[in-house]
């Protein structure tokens, strides 16, 4: 079983401290969406002291919830993986964009974060993160000036960023000139495939990024190569494995050719991948890679820590069938991200209309997912939805529950469903509940998008 360092050395402990603490006292109202407008205001710290509870009505609907049994579950989960792969972790932080939850992500082994933009990188920083990953490009002279200043701020930090192109190598070294960096920016060439987004489709757009890295070498180190994986999704599962299995072994040859040139600038040399949809695959195969400098994977899923209950659900099933067994001892990621909501109007038969819509639920991939169904002051807990129905369509702010034309089910009674994509329910919520089992609120989470 490969050794890997498990200390929390890409965080700064007393910068987390002081993180919570300032998101704790932040001012929860009647205006933070969620909250009880009858209710006198409070901290964010102060919402687990409350004796909320989602069943009892004690929140207006729609409400967003974590179950911090799941994310528990989870974290441990993506621990005992990485002990078994010897791969590290950098989750993408613009999953949830939470300081709290990326507390602890750090505090269950996590090496760093990656963030999208340099706001995101801002607060990653803000919240302890001494190691960060852009996988983006900085293209702008914005940009680049913003990653000095964060640099500047915080000097201990670690930052790296994405080159796919000669052009873009040349802009990154121009502006990093005028901003005035006092040492060089950490790069990775970034490789992609075609169809894709970003990144070096071919060898020769790889040589070539690769003599533009040599030109600009005194303002610009290499460090690794990256890519992304997750966009390939279809029905035939056997084919998508072929089609990411041959695109990892051309990540391979382009790291293998920057390694012929000695084109890395750092000691240890970064093979990253992302996505939450392949990164056993990740992990095991750039674990094979042999190049003459010391080689450190780093897979970033971001999804892995809520879950969902569609889309990365069903992806985990093809994760299942491909990992050994001996790997599946602490069983599933379980879906802990829900959406509670009320029925509204039953306006016709076969139809519920639900307090709950675009503005607070993932729409993207799938629709919400009922999952549970409660009658308050009558049920003594939720029971299964049935399996009959779905939201076939939302609005801004109703959803259409279809069922059976016979089914029960009154105005008043609780529906939670599950997401797909928890991407884009976090970015609808300001403040996020935390609840035990029987949806008691333990606490609360911010969201920083």
């Amino acid at each position: 079983m490969p050794s890997r360092d498990t200390s929390m050395d890409g965080f700064d402990q007393a910068a987390i401290d002081a993180a919570l603490a300032k998101v704790g006292v932040g001012k929860i109202d009647g205006i933070t969406k969620g909250f009880p407008a009858h209710l006198p205001a409070t901290t964010l710290a102060g919402i687990g002291g409350l004796g909320l509870n989602l069943l009892r009505g004690d929140t207006p609907y729609p409400v967003a919830v974590l179950l911090r049994s799941a994310l528990d579950h989870n974290g441990q989960w993506m621990r005992q993986f990485l002990t078994h792969t010897g791969a590290y972790l950098m989750p993408h932080g613009k999953t949830t964009m939470s300081p709290q939850l990326f507390a602890l992500q750090a505090g269950n082994g996590c090496w760093g974060l990656t963030v999208a933009t340099i706001q995101q990188a801002m607060v990653a920083a803000e919240s302890g993160c001494r190691r960060i990953l852009m996988a983006n490009q900085m293209v702008s002279r914005a940009d680049v000036a913003g990653a000095a200043a964060l640099l500047r701020r915080c000097p201990d930090l670690v930052f790296w960023s994405y080159v796919d192109s000669a052009e873009g190598v040349r802009r990154l070294h121009d502006f990093a000139g005028a901003a005035g960096l006092g040492g060089k920016l950490r790069v990775l060439l970034e490789v992609g495939m075609m169809g894709g987004r970003t990144g070096c489709r071919r060898m020769d757009q790889v040589s070539a990024t690769l003599d533009a890295l040599a030109q600009c070498a005194a303002s610009l180190s290499l460090e690794g190569v990256a890519c992304f994986e997750g966009l390939v999704h279809s029905e035939d599962a056997q084919a998508d494995e072929r089609k990411v299995g041959a695109f990892l072994d051309f990540v391979i040859e382009a790291a293998r050719a920057a390694d012929s040139r000695s084109a890395f600038g750092s000691e240890e040399v970064l093979l990253t991948a992302g996505g939450s949809a392949y990164f056993d695959m990740v992990a095991r195969r750039f674990a094979e890679i042999r190049l003459t400098k010391k080689t450190r994977v780093v897979i970033r899923s971001g999804c892995y820590l809520t879950h969902d209950s569609h889309y990365y659900d069903d992806i985990f099933d093809r994760i299942e069938g491909r990992i050994p067994e001996a790997w599946r001892r602490m069983g599933r990621l379980r879906p802990a991200l829900f959406v509670w909501s009320m029925v509204q109007s039953r306006p016709e038969p076969g139809l519920a209309i639900l307090t709950m819509g675009k503005r607070d639920a993932s729409f993207d991939i799938d629709l919400p997912r009922p999952v549970w169904r409660y009658r308050p002051g009558v049920d003594k807990e939720p029971t299964a939805a049935l399996s009959g129905w779905s939201v076939k369509g939302m609005n801004d702010q109703h959803a259409y529950l279809a069922m059976g034309a016979d089914d029960e089910l009154r105005v008043g009674d609780l529906i939670a469903c599950g997401i797909s994509h928890p991407c884009t329910t976090f970015d609808r919520w300001r403040m996020i509940y935390l609840a035990d089992d029987d949806w008691s609120v333990t606490g609360a989470v911010t969201t920083q998008f």
